[in-house]
């Protein structure tokens, strides 16, 4: 079995922070108190996945993380018989174990999954709320304290990669962007230890590179690196090298746009660590 899950056991220690940008935390809490499934949209590293974590925190719930990928089948979410000593024995998957037992079912990045893992869906994401499992006949309730939650990044789809309408219109939906600059400031302070002083031309300069997605970059600087840079440069790191590690190199292999982030680069943050 192919997948890549993480499960958040239900006693969690504390909450994640989290810097809302609107009424996302409410929005989330209306939805899972109406037992509704809810479609996570934003440019990647943005804190949607964060979100969900502070989320499932704070409601105190059970959290499955599910990292989509190009090989994900439906038969990984739901489950399939397994040998085991000898006999042939029924294994849940972690969308099946969640449906069982509760809690929050988290699909990043929805879209990187094949295509009938969103069929498997459907009967979930609709007013009946229910799994079947073809292979063992039982056909699931999802109890009251199921929620399905899917991410993914609309700026990076194409015409093999998208999620379908029918499908989208199954979900309350939640856009997420990057933080107005001072509260990003403030994230990124948090997170890496560095003063605000010193994080301030580190998201302007995050800010430049974003505004050269579509043309340049696939994609621009994300809060994630800008966090990889900071906590580098609180390190002791070189300013030059952090922003070359984290917030260029990743960005780019091109020869030509490496060189114009790096001149970029020079002219926002400049050279030295004071």
């Amino acid at each position: 079995m192919n997948i890549a899950l993480q499960i958040t056991p239900r006693a969690v220690p504390e909450i994640p922070a989290y810097s809302p940008a609107g009424n996302e935390c409410e929005l989330f809490e209306s939805a899972w108190e109406r037992r509704l499934p809810l479609l996570l949209k934003g440019p990647t590293g943005c804190g949607k996945t964060r979100f969900v974590r502070h989320m499932a925190a704070k409601l105190n719930l059970n959290l499955s993380t599910i990292s989509c990928h190009d090989d994900l089948a439906a038969a990984d979410l739901t489950g399939r018989y397994l040998l085991k000593g000898g006999d042939t024995v029924w294994v849940d998957g972690p969308l099946t174990r969640a449906v069982r037992e509760g809690g929050i079912c988290y699909l990043d990045e929805i879209v990187e999954a094949r295509k009938d893992v969103t069929v498997v869906l459907h009967s979930l994401t609709d007013d009946r709320r229910i799994l079947p499992l073809e292979r063992t006949g039982e056909v699931l309730e999802a109890p009251p304290g199921f929620m399905l939650v899917a991410s993914y990044n609309p700026g990076y789809q194409n015409l093999i990669k998208t999620l379908k309408p029918s499908t989208r219109q199954r979900f309350v939906a939640i856009e997420f962007d990057f933080l107005p600059r001072d509260q990003e400031i403030a994230v990124v302070a948090r997170e890496s230890g560095l003063s605000e002083a010193m994080v301030a031309p580190l998201v302007r300069l995050a800010e430049k590179f974003r505004s050269l997605k579509g043309n340049d970059l696939e994609e621009g600087a994300s809060t994630r690196l800008l966090v990889y840079c900071a906590t580098l440069i609180n390190g002791g790191m070189d300013i030059r090298q952090a922003v070359l590690g984290t917030m260029i190199e990743p960005l780019t292999d091109d020869a030509d746009v490496k060189a114009a982030l790096i001149e970029i680069s020079s002219a926002v943050v400049g050279g030295r660590r004071s």
